[in-house]
């Protein structure tokens, strides 16, 4: 087989170049900062062959008193044009346990608008958003108990552009509700095994300026 001729082989590689940069150019989506992310409580230890139905364990980031230490959160700048809102859509995949909420509105089946944590027990998923101004929590029943179960729904947002986007959870007790029943969600980590504890991704579905 003959060589190609060297120009063309330079020319080929130019526009490989070219694609190359005009790709890392492309302006990142404004929600890129929170796109993905994974709330997480995990149980200690190895998950048992055979858990108990309605088992609970203790959570591995208690680092201390477990009424004070068993937490997380991330702190992240959303992007985009300061002075323009935008409504962010994104899909939350899971297993995690009840929790109620008070003073605040439902939308759906778990997903709550403002208000404030109604149990002192049970762990809590939250969001607030610094302008505009507003929490949410991602895993609201009407009664609490030991029952783990998954969950898929997907909710639009408000974010301005620059605003700061807290990412928290607080199991307030140093336990959670174990993962006894080994639930799976599909396609998320680490199916297809069951994970080792509670946890809710958030998958940035869509954005959009805000009229």
């Amino acid at each position: 087989m003959k060589n190609r001729p060297a120009s063309l082989f330079l020319a080929a590689l130019f526009a490989g170049v070219c694609a190359t940069r005009a790709e890392d150019q492309k302006p990142a989506s404004p929600a890129a900062s929170i796109d993905g992310y994974r709330f997480e409580f995990p149980c200690t230890g190895e998950m048992p062959e055979n858990p108990k139905e309605g088992a609970n364990c203790e959570s591995a980031l208690v680092d201390g008193d477990p009424n004070t230490t068993d937490n997380f959160e991330s702190v992240r700048t959303f992007g985009g044009e300061s002075g323009k809102r935008y409504k962010v859509t994104i899909r939350f995949r899971g297993v995690v346990e009840p929790m109620m909420y008070k003073d605040g509105e439902m939308d759906g089946d778990y997903f709550y608008r403002g208000g404030e944590p109604n149990n002192a027990t049970y762990n809590i998923y939250r969001i607030d958003i610094s302008s505009p101004e507003s929490h949410y929590f991602l895993n609201c029943q009407d009664a609490v108990g030991h029952r783990i179960f998954t969950i898929d729904y997907t909710k639009t947002i408000e974010i301005d552009g620059g605003a700061t986007v807290k990412l928290s959870g607080n199991g307030q007790n140093g336990k959670l509700i174990s993962n006894f029943a080994k639930l799976v969600v599909p396609d998320i980590a680490p199916a297809p095994k069951p994970y080792h504890g509670q946890f809710i991704q958030m998958d940035v579905v869509k954005v959009e300026e805000a009229e």
